[in-house]
C-alpha cells in the first residue's frame, strides 16, 4: 500500500497525558502556523510511519463512536478542524488509563488532498509522539560558538498514527492505523479509535495464511499420522500457491494443495471452527494480497528441529528428504539427497 499527502489542509497540535496520572491536557488556542519547509518536514514525519497495507474500519454496531463523529464533522466542514480537535484530544485522554500509556505531543491534521493506492481523497491525520530525546543547538555567541542542550521529537519516532481517508462512509471509512508495542499498545485501536480491521483483500489473505499455518502445525498432527517433512512440505506448498495466483479459490486450493479428500474435509471443519473461535469471516474467493503474503510468509518457517543438534530447512519436495530409524545406536536420522552444492 501506497499513502502520500498532497495538500494540508490544517493542523492541530495539543499536549495529552495520562488520565489515571491526573496528567491533564495542554490544548492549543488555535490552529498551527505552517509554511512550506514546516509542510514538507511534517508529511514525512507522519507518512513514514505507515508500515503496514493493512487496513481498518470505525466499527458501526450502532453505538456512539466519537472519533467517527468528529471526523465525518471535519469532512463536512473543514473549517471545524480545531474545534473537532478538541474533541479527539479530550476523548484520546479519556481513554489513556493504561499506567504505560505515556504524555505526548498529540496532532489533529486535516489534508485537503490525500493518495491511497492512487485514489485522491482528502484525509483526516491523527498522529501521537510520545518519545522526547537530548539534541545539541549551536548558539553563536559574542565569543564564538557555544553548545546548548534541548529536549525535542525525534522525527524518526512516532508511536501512534491513523489515516482517515473520506472512502466508505456508511462502512466505517478506510484507515491506516499504526500503533506502539508493548501491553498498552491495543487501547490505540481498541478503545481510542473504536476500529477493527477491513475486510478486504489484505483481510483474507491474511486469515487464510494464518489459518493455514495452524491447520498444518496443530491440528493436522492430531488428526493424522503426519511426519514433519510432511507438514513442512505442505507449508510450502500454501506459501507458493499464494505466490503463484492473483486470485484465491477456496475450491482449487484444497485440490492443488491440500489434495487427499479425508485432509480437505478436516481443513474444512476447522477453516469454520477456526472463524467462530475468532470472529473472524474469511471469503471462499478473493484477489490475493502481494503484501500480506510477504508479511505472513515470515513466520512459515519450514524448519524441522532434531534435538538442540541440527535444524533443517525444508524449502521443496521433501521426496528428497527420508526419515529412518537406526536400530544399533536406538536413533532416528535423515537423509538428505541433491544434485550439487550451490
Amino acid at each position: 500500500m501506497s499513502y502520500h499527502i498532497e495538500s494540508f489542509g490544517g493542523i492541530a497540535l495539543h499536549r495529552v497525558g495520562n488520565k489515571s496520572a491526573d496528567e491533564g491536557c495542554i490544548l492549543s488556542q488555535g490552529l498551527l502556523h505552517t509554511d512550506e519547509q514546516m509542510e514538507s518536514v511534517l508529511h514525512n514525519y507522519f507518512i513514514n510511519r505507515f508500515k503496514s497495507g493493512e487496513h481498518y474500519a470505525f466499527r458501526c454496531d450502532g453505538t456512539s463512536n466519537k472519533v467517527y463523529d468528529a471526523v465525518s464533522a471535519i469532512f463536512d466542514d473543514p473549517t471545524s478542524l480545531y474545534d473537532r480537535s478538541l474533541d479527539i484530544a479530550r476523548h484520546l485522554y479519556d481513554q489513556s488509563t493504561h499506567p504505560k500509556v505515556r504524555a505526548g505531543e498529540f496532532y489533529v491534521a486535516y489534508f485537503s488532498e490525500a493518495v491511497i493506492d492512487g485514489e485522491v481523497a482528502d484525509a483526516v491525520g491523527l498522529f501521537k509522539a510520545e518519545s522526547t530525546e537530548t539534541f545539541l543547538r549551536l548558539a553563536l555567541t559574542d565569543s564564538g560558538l557555544n553548545l546548548e542542550c534541548e529536549q525535542g521529537v525525534a522525527l524518526d519516532r512516532l508511536e501512534r498514527a491513523c489515516l482517515i481517508f473520506n472512502i466508505d462512509r456508511g462502512s466505517g471509512y478506510v484507515l491506516a492505523v499504526e500503533e506502539g508495542r508493548g501491553q498498552e499498545a491495543s487501547f490505540w485501536i481498541d478503545d481510542f479509535l473504536a476500529a477493527e480491521p477491513k475486510r478486504d483483500d489484505h483481510y483474507n489473505t491474511s486469515n487464510v495464511l494464518s489459518l493455514c499455518r495452524d491447520f498444518v502445525t496443530k491440528e493436522l498432527p492430531e488428526q493424522f499420522e503426519v511426519s514433519k517433512a510432511d507438514q513442512a512440505e505442505l507449508l510450502n506448498r500454501s506459501v507458493q500457491y499464494f505466490k503463484d495466483n492473483d486470485n484465491f479459490d477456496l475450491g482449487q486450493f484444497s485440490e492443488q494443495v491440500i489434495m487427499q479428500p479425508e485432509v480437505i474435509e478436516s481443513f474444512t471443519r476447522y477453516k469454520a471452527d477456526y472463524e467462530q473461535e475468532r470472529d473472524v469471516e474469511i471469503a471462499d474467493t478473493f484477489d490475493i494480497s502481494g503484501e500480506a503474503v510477504k508479511k505472513q510468509s515470515r513466520a512459515f518457517k519450514s524448519v524441522i528441529k532434531l534435538d538442540r543438534n541440527f535444524h533443517v530447512y525444508v524449502h521443496g519436495d521433501n521426496k528428497y528428504l527420508r526419515r529412518g530409524y537406526d536400530d544399533e545406536i536406538g536413533l532416528h536420522y535423515y537423509q538428505l539427497f541433491f544434485k550439487e552444492e550451490v
